[in-house]
């Protein structure tokens, strides 16, 4: 392994933040030692005693709102006012696993009174036999996590996990290793035992290789992923290479449908702020608006009035509504997919070049006549680039919709619900929202479908993912 050091940046000045050592290999077996052994310890307490710890979690994460959103402001360069809505969001998870985690995890008895072919499997006697379903703790599980949510999809996997009596071995981005830092010690002023969330630092170089190990060792029971598909792929194989279970979620290219009877200007404003939240570092993201014809012309206008007037500016800003990108590589590829759709035959609208001085900032974007076979529209937009199609009918917009690798949400518009519905079932997502949005919400399942990964997050489900549904028959 690499003996370096870890330097954080602010993107919206291009000034250095902080330096971290990054680990070796005898620095990551000792935290994964350690978290091992709080990991087997928390896994005995009792269900009611970890909600309790949560619910204390929701109230620290409400005290170090400031502190967090501001770590997530510098080294991230997310707009404040979203930052404060990442702990916020972060602490009313928190709540609700507090309050329905122990429901959600109770063992569920199954009714053995004769078998369908009126027999039993083994030596059992079906008569006074009991049996249920216990959802017990899988152990320590390796969790890589991006820089583009620092707290929410941190907390999003964590919160849950720790409810159901697992350990967190944390890889966060290396770009925002001081969030996690500050993660860590957030979970033990919760009440949380010392080690339960460990944050490992890694050179980036050192990452696959370290992950692929840590994810064939024995004391490893999980892997989760929140990341590329490269990243997806690696992580996906080691847990297959090792027979363990694995979630990840790997991006999205989110359709917007607008159907010929939707409100355009409601549509058009629920677009806007659908494409450009996180300055449109997110996966749920809308990123391709796909129009009927009919409605078109006036959807594009009322469109790239309202993205003109976003106002870029620096992330501490409570005006602002687009800050920097997170780096200046990210700036780069975005810069390429506008040239190379506009050289394919997609139409600039609005936007399309960085702007000048420091920090990575790019114009909010809109391409226009965009199709299969153009970056903007074949291949996941992660910053403030939007490409706009037309389609004909329904069929069409079908069509389009599923011109992707990806499945992860999917937003309908249109007067009719029931049309929508219709639409959507159509469509393979994850999620599909009419009239609406896509996010992520704790009451719901999140995850995605195809290329966006496998596994789902929060609800009843997300809690789940990451437990031994353990059978238990007793029989008399």
């Amino acid at each position: 392994m690499s003996r370096t050091t870890i330097e954080t940046v602010d993107p919206a000045t291009g000034r250095p933040l902080a330096t971290y050592e990054a680990m070796d290999a005898v620095r990551v077996e000792a935290a994964v030692e350690r978290a091992h052994a709080a990991a087997r310890a928390w896994a005995r307490v009792p269900v009611a005693e970890r909600a309790a710890r949560v619910a204390a979690l929701a109230r620290t994460l409400r005290t170090h709102r400031d502190h967090l959103a501001r770590l997530t402001v510098t080294e991230m360069g997310k707009p404040v006012g979203e930052a404060e809505g990442e702990v916020d969001k972060s602490a009313l998870t928190a709540e609700y696993y507090a309050t329905h985690g122990p429901g959600i995890l109770a063992d569920e008895p199954v009714t053995v009174d004769g078998d369908v072919d009126g027999e039993v499997d083994g030596d059992g006697d079906v008569d006074g036999a009991e049996a249920w379903v216990a959802y017990e703790p899988a152990g320590l599980i390796l969790a890589v996590m991006p820089w583009n949510f620092p707290v929410w999809q941190v907390m999003r996997f964590a919160i849950p996990s720790l409810t159901a009596g697992n350990g967190v071995l944390l890889k966060h981005a290396s770009n925002v290793t001081g969030s996690a830092f500050a993660l860590q010690s957030l979970f033990v002023e919760a009440g949380f035992p010392a080690h339960l969330v460990t944050a490992l630092v890694l050179a980036d170089t050192d990452v696959p290789e370290t992950t692929a190990r840590l994810i064939a060792d024995d004391r490893i029971a999980a892997v989760t992923l929140t990341g590329s598909n490269r990243a997806g792929a690696a992580v996906g194989a080691a847990a297959g290479r090792a027979a363990k279970k694995s979630v990840l979620e790997l991006g999205g290219s989110d359709a917007f449908v607008v159907l010929d009877d939707a409100d355009i200007e409601k549509a058009a404003a629920a677009a806007v702020r659908a494409r450009f939240t996180n300055s449109g570092q997110s996966c749920v993201c809308a990123k391709r608006f796909i129009v009927a014809e009919p409605v078109a012309d006036a959807f594009t206008t009322a469109f790239v009035r309202r993205v003109e007037r976003l106002r870029i500016g620096a992330p501490q800003d409570r005006t602002t509504e687009i800050g920097p990108l997170a780096r200046d590589d990210l700036r780069a590829a975005i810069q390429r997919q506008t040239k190379e759709s506009v050289a394919a035959g997609a139409r600039l609208l609005t936007g399309g070049e960085p702007l000048p001085g420091d920090g990575c900032f790019f114009r909010p974007t809109v391409l226009a006549d965009t199709a299969p076979g153009m970056p903007a529209f074949d291949e996941e937009t992660f910053g403030p680039l939007a490409a706009l199609a037309v389609a004909r009918d329904d069929d069409d917009a079908v069509r389009l919709a599923e011109a992707t690798p990806y499945g992860l949400g999917l937003s309908v518009w249109t007067a009719d619900p029931a049309r929508g519905v219709a639409l959507a079932r159509r469509v393979t997502t994850g999620a599909a929202f009419v009239n609406a949005i896509v996010a992520s919400d704790p009451r719901l399942p999140f995850g995605g479908t195809k290329r966006s990964g496998h596994g789902r997050e929060l609800a009843a489900a997300g809690i789940r993912e990451f437990t031994n549904a353990r059978t238990y028959w007793v029989a008399r």
